[in-house]
Parts: structure tokens; sequence; C-alpha cells
């Protein structure tokens, strides 16, 4: 599970509690500090668990830097780090911080729970469809913005994207990153989710294999659409196929929630998740209005099979544009995915 789930001595009550740390990969130290928040706590709400009653912060201090560099940084990842905790109804009381050759930054999550505030994952039935909360492609959004000062990688993917794409692409992954998965995992409840798990860094696939390995029933995961920052897709072609990204297998960091969904219950999902009033950290607001929330997609159906997922070989690309864009992320994709797939789409949005 995303998360352990210890038996307290007193009034039924249960310990959820996760833990996770990483290395920056974005420039800003504050967003960095937003996104390590948002990932902790992405284990919690993949449980359909909104509230966290406490988080501490792991930090290391890297000996390469020297004192200015630490008096510039750090603060501002700290600060970025309580931010996204404050959004989330929660504080940071303490932690642990070290001297490393490394910055490392993450965290604890930890709240005391009744039965009915989680949600076991691994209640899946035949029939349910797989929803997922955020696209995927912010390893190669990061790593393309990285390349755009290294003469060897930019000239395997100018072709297919300028450098105004690179850094819009770059900065749509960090909002995505930073942003908290509270309102699916409050949706969770609403509509019967079965079973959830949050995407990092094995990849859509390899996330999706682990919960399906750990279900009850005798199931399978099929995915047939992938929602992808707009133009990654196409820089992984150009880059050889760069991190599996079409495979299923390029890390995410902080990704959205992958979740199991009764059938009818799914658009209705979608749509909430859309008119939702949402704040960068993805805290619920309490007057929802239609474009404010984050966007979600029907991506692929649970049928009975022997607890395993796989994506098909030719799945519908579909390309999420950047945040102001105002070509819609259904649009100009159907023309990459064949009428079977289109059908299927359609047939699980009713």
């Amino acid at each position: 599970m995303d998360s352990c789930v210890i038996p307290l001595r007193h009034g039924g009550l249960s310990l959820v509690q996760t833990t996770d740390f990483f290395y920056p990969l974005v420039e800003d130290p504050y967003m960095m500090g937003r996104i390590a928040c948002a990932n902790v706590l992405s284990d919690l709400y993949a449980m359909g668990i909104t509230e966290c009653d406490n988080m501490l912060m792991l930090l290391s201090v890297s000996q390469k830097m020297n004192e200015k560099e630490r008096d510039q940084v750090m603060p501002l990842m700290m600060k970025g780090f309580r931010d996204a905790a404050e959004e989330a109804g929660t504080s940071v009381t303490g932690g642990q911080t070290v001297i490393n050759p490394w910055i490392i930054v993450g965290g604890v999550a930890s709240v005391v729970c009744q039965p009915n505030d989680f949600i076991m994952p691994d209640s899946a039935v035949p029939g349910d469809v797989l929803v997922l909360t955020k696209p995927l492609g912010t390893q190669v959004a990061v790593n393309a913005h990285q390349w755009l000062d290294i003469s060897e990688k930019w000239n395997k993917i100018k072709l297919v994207i300028s450098r105004e794409e690179v850094e819009q692409a770059y900065q749509e992954a960090m909002l995505n990153m930073a942003t908290l998965n509270r309102t699916a995992a409050a949706l969770m409840h609403k509509f019967n989710a079965h079973a959830a798990t949050d995407i990092t860094g094995f990849g859509i696939i390899g996330h999706a294999r682990n919960l399906a390995q750990h279900q009850k029933n005798n199931v399978a995961f099929v995915i047939h659409n992938l929602p992808i920052i707009s133009k990654m897709a196409a820089i992984s072609k150009a880059g050889g196929n760069l991190f599996g990204l079409l495979q299923g297998t390029s890390s995410e960091t902080s990704g959205g929630l992958l979740i199991c969904l009764p059938r009818e219950q799914a658009a209705r999902f979608c749509a909430e998740m859309k008119s939702s009033r949402v704040g960068l950290s993805g805290a619920v607001g309490q007057d929802g209005g239609a474009g404010d929330g984050q966007q979600a997609w029907i991506i692929g159906i649970v049928e009975k099979g022997n607890r395993c997922a796989r994506i098909i070989d030719k799945p519908r690309i579909i390309e999420v544009p950047y945040r102001g864009s105002v070509v819609s992320a259904q649009e100009g994709s159907h023309n990459n995915a064949s009428p079977t797939e289109v059908q299927l789409t359609q047939q699980l949005s009713q």
C-alpha cells in the first residue's frame, strides 16, 4: 500500500503514516518544497484520506553549497513545503536536517483515522474503469528543460518543439507536481472508488501492475488512453523512445491518482474534478466554478484476469495543453486514435 495502516489500542482507530524523499528536480527551490510536500501527502490521498494530522520535514543540505547559497536556497525550500502543508490543512511541527553531499527533501505524514476515513486499495471488480487525475510526462518535461543548454541533447528534439514550448511544458509540469491530490481523495468517497494508487517513480504501468497484484478479485487493468503534457510524446519519439513514456515506464514525480471507479460513476467523478474550485495545491473551495478545477481522464478498464496490467499496442495519446491554452485536451487527439479506441472512450464517458 502507499501508506502503512497500524491499528491502535484505543477505540477502533488506526494510525496511517507515510514517508518519502528525493533529490531536487526543478530549479525553483520554493516550488521544489511544494512538490516535495505534495508528493508525501499523495500517499495518504491515494487511500482516500483527505486530512493529515501532522507533517515532519526531512531536509539534507548539500556540503557543496557555500553559506550564501544555503541561506538563499534552503529557507525557500522550507517555505514551499510549509505553504503546501498549510493549504492541505496541516502543519509541519518538526523533522530532521543533516549535511550531505546532495540536497534531499521529503517528509513524513501521519493521521489517526476511523475505518470509514480510508479506502483499502484492493477491491477493484471487472467492469470498473480506470481514471487518472494528472497528465503524464513530467520526467520528459524536466529533462527537456535541462537540455536547452546542452547542444547534443537539444539537437535531437528541436525539430519537434520550440524553446518557448519547452519552457511552457516545464512550467506546466511544475504546476502539476505542486498540485495536491486532495480533491480526488475526497471524491473517491463520494463516487465509491474501489482502489487507487499515486503515480510516481515506477511510471503508470509500474504502479498499475503493483495495484493490480494486490486486488482481492481476479482482475486485469487495461490502459487505452495516455493523457500526456503537450509535445512530450513527440519529444519521447524524437529521442528514441525517451524514458519509455509511451510504454508507461517514464518516472513521474508527484503524479496523479490512478483510481478504479464503478463505470457509472467515472464520468461524474471527472466532471466534478473539473468543476471543483481549487488552488495551486488542490485544496477544495466551497463554491465551485466550471474550469477552476483539475482535469481527470478515463484511461482504461478493469476486466477479468490474473492481477496484471498492460497498455494496448496503440494507445490513444491525449495531448494535454499548457494552462491557458484555449484548445481542449480532448480535441486534436482523435486523429491519433483508431475508431475502436475512440468508441471505447465514448462508451466509458457515458
